[in-house]
């Protein structure tokens, strides 16, 4: 499930976005802009500007701007930041692989190979979709706090 800090991130990034994206926007702007609260978004910020998605501007006119161009920024790119790997088990992740301790034979675990096709499934959708991509309507509702529950 998607974590309350990736929500943030990807709604601040996106407000980010559809501002000025070279301006630098005061936190406090963000925060209130995206109803999200001001503590915690100055902690994800600063995740954001470490993994280098956004830079930041002291001084009386400073505040955050995207490091880079909205289409190049995916929401594989944040949730990794902010949630971590988007494989369900280490052992089938690309970036932050680990074998499991407890795994004889991982070629031939078939709890690894079904984690890898849903990672790969995953990947193949955040990684393709982009800050611009939800600027223009592509995002699907899913960062909106209306948006109607999932039946599951």
């Amino acid at each position: 499930m998607l974590s309350q800090q990736s929500r943030y991130a990807l709604k601040a990034l996106i407000h980010l976005a559809s501002r000025n994206p070279e301006k630098p926007h005061p936190t406090a702007e963000i925060a209130s802009a995206c109803n999200v609260p001001r503590k915690f978004l100055e902690a994800i910020l600063l995740d954001l500007k470490v993994a280098g998605l956004v830079h930041s501007t002291r001084g009386k006119l400073g505040g955050y701007s995207l490091a880079r161009s909205p289409q190049s920024i995916t929401f594989g790119d944040v949730i990794r930041v902010t949630d971590g790997p988007l494989a369900l088990l280490h052992c089938a992740s690309k970036k932050f692989y680990r074998r499991c301790l407890d795994c004889p034979d991982e070629q031939a675990c078939q709890l690894r190979a079904i984690m890898i096709e849903a990672r790969d499934k995953l990947s193949a959708v955040l990684d393709n979709r982009s800050l611009a991509d939800a600027m223009n309507g592509g995002a699907g509702g899913i960062l909106d706090d209306q948006t109607a529950p999932l039946e599951t």
